[in-house]
């Protein structure tokens, strides 16, 4: 399955409709996903919600606007934004400056293409089959197709990070084996999604009334194990955060076109994480994505 020659007919699309309104569904439709795979899809391969990458490149385009000497308001009204103080107010917390501060600041430079890659690491993995299993814990709500996708997920680990929440989950439901799963389990069919942070158990009898239970269906899965990165010093988590998202992205965009598989929409994709990505110089974390044989 190329997911990538998908994804870039999705941009194609959004890049020919940048000045109309464009909702996921609408690009869902365009390649016949269901919206709910399509910004899972999507974010995995480009890095970010569409609604966040549609934001992206109006602000992109109309940047370079300014550089024609046309009327910020027009600008604005040409990208969607209702007024130029809310277009204003958007440029200046994409950029760092107002239009015209933009405009006066980046005259005489080109803009690099920055590019997402894992780098030289050989990316391995393995097929197998995993019985259906039970995961407990903690999540939220939110809405995998909305620009605050990604902020959300971050909130949640920040609120929880005072109360320590995995000694929590241990603590509480005392699972048979170490080791947490991130999963997001659809809620409806318009991309709204309860994202789950937990544990294996062997049943829900020690479930507390605050915390999420999901049955993780038997599946085929390919496993990929991300590249080491040093995170002994804290404030390498980030570059972590990083590896993960490029490894699904390499996921989508190179592995599934040559591998004979598709992604099987009626299990779970989930991440896990046991006691190799604790402050360790080659610290890592799995992938676990669903696949059936492409026919």
């Amino acid at each position: 399955m190329n997911y990538s020659k998908d994804m870039e007919r999705c941009v194609d699309y959004i890049e020919s409709n940048l000045q109309n309104e464009i909702s996921t569904q609408m690009l869902a439709d365009e390649i016949g996903y269901s919206v709910y795979h399509f910004c899972r899809v999507f974010s995995a391969c480009k890095g970010m919600p569409p609604t966040e990458y549609i934001r992206k490149r109006r602000l992109s385009l109309a940047a370079l606007e300014l550089f024609q000497n046309k009327k910020i308001i027009d600008i604005a009204l040409n990208y969607g934004f209702e007024t130029a103080g809310g277009f204003a107010k958007a440029f200046r917390k994409e950029y760092g400056y107002s239009p015209a501060q933009y405009a006066k600041r980046m005259a005489g430079f080109n803009q690099a293409t920055i590019k997402n890659k894992i780098g030289d690491y050989i990316m391995n993995y393995v097929i197998m089959k995993k019985p259906a299993f039970k995961v407990a814990g903690y999540g939220i709500q939110t809405d995998i197709s909305s620009a605050n996708y990604t902020k959300d997920i971050a909130s949640f680990w920040e609120h929880y990070e005072g109360e320590n929440l995995e000694s929590k989950l241990y603590e509480i439901l005392n699972p048979p084996k170490h080791g947490e799963v991130g999963l997001c389990i659809p809620a409806s069919e318009n991309g709204n999604v309860t994202y789950l942070l937990g544990v294996i158990v062997d049943d829900f009898s020690k479930v507390t009334d605050d915390m999420i239970t999901v049955e993780v269906p038997q599946a085929e899965y390919a496993v990929f194990t991300t590249p080491p990165v040093d995170t002994t010093n804290d404030n390498e988590q980030k570059e972590f955060a990083q590896v993960i998202k490029s490894t699904w992205k390499y996921i989508f965009e190179q592995w599934f076109i040559d591998s004979g598989y598709v992604y099987d929409e009626d299990k779970l994709d989930f991440e896990f994480y046991d006691e190799r990505c604790h402050f360790r110089p080659d610290t890592v974390m799995d992938i676990f994505v669903p696949i059936k044989k492409r026919l």
